[in-house]
């Protein structure tokens, strides 16, 4: 019985083929390729966004490390997980997926849609992390789903997105959030491909499509966290005003979000 630790010893493959480029890393284009792309060049960019819309409090200071934190382990994980097509990576590539965004909920799902019998965002906090530690321990039981079951979670959130855009006028957020959709579409579709027309892309000798995944996604969450972090701010801080921005400026073809803090001025 192979070690769980063990390369190839993981439930999913991906499309591309193993072991071609390198001897050690088997899936060379999902680890070195756009994988370190999206990790070391996207993923240092949502820390500035992130670092950018810091609130002037301790609490929410901490909330934004804990995300970083989070995110930088579901990068580490998932070079990991394709660089050996472990049981164990493939495991930690999954779950540290679930726990940022387990992380991402408890800290900033809006309260007014709580259920019912949850009152205070400590109480909120409690059910988040039992659902968590439930859903880490379900994850053991047939792993292949796992990813399908991530993927889903993504339709609540962009229900959620709807809500929020219902009751906002600011043309910026609904750009920002339709470009969110787009990248996010595109991902989605190309991890489809990767998973369900494998045998096509092979035939053509383009089983690239997991990588490119991996940058749509990363893309996506560059709008994403922004997109969060403005809502929050309108619910938890609102004496503030968020602005959505643009670096380095409006007119670029290609930018970085991310939200400016208006203080409140003193009144006498």
């Amino acid at each position: 019985m192979p070690s769980i630790f063990s390369y190839q010893s993981a439930e999913v493959d991906w499309c591309e083929s193993n072991f071609v480029r390198s001897a050690v890393i088997a899936e060379y284009y999902n680890t070195d390729g756009t994988s370190l792309f999206s990790f070391f060049l996207l993923t240092p960019l949502n820390f500035l966004v992130l670092a950018g819309a810091e609130p002037p409090r301790a609490r929410g200071r901490m909330e934004l490390c804990h995300l970083k934190v989070s995110l930088l382990l579901a990068g580490l994980f998932s070079m990991y997980f394709h660089m050996t097509l472990s049981y164990v990576g493939q495991l930690l590539d999954e779950l540290s997926i679930l726990w940022t965004l387990a992380v991402a909920y408890s800290f900033w799902y809006p309260q007014c849609y709580f259920p019912k019998c949850i009152k205070t965002r400590r109480h909120f906090f409690w059910l988040t992390g039992i659902t968590t530690v439930i859903s880490t321990l379900m994850s053991f039981v047939k792993p292949t789903l796992n990813a399908y079951a991530l993927n889903c979670i993504a339709f609540h959130l962009l229900y959620l997105t709807w809500r929020e855009l219902k009751k906002c006028n600011d043309k910026r957020v609904h750009r920002m959030a339709a470009v969110m959709v787009v990248w996010w579409v595109l991902a989605i579709t190309s991890w489809i491909s990767d998973r369900w027309l494998c045998w096509l892309w092979q035939a053509i000798n383009f089983p690239y499509f997991h990588s490119f995944w991996h940058v749509l996604i990363a893309m996506s969450l560059l709008y994403c966290c922004p997109l969060v972090i403005y809502f929050n701010v309108s619910y938890e801080m609102p004496s503030f005003k968020p602005k959505l921005e643009y670096w380095p400026s409006d007119s670029w073809p290609v930018v970085v979000p991310y939200v400016a803090l208006e203080e409140p001025h003193k009144q006498c």
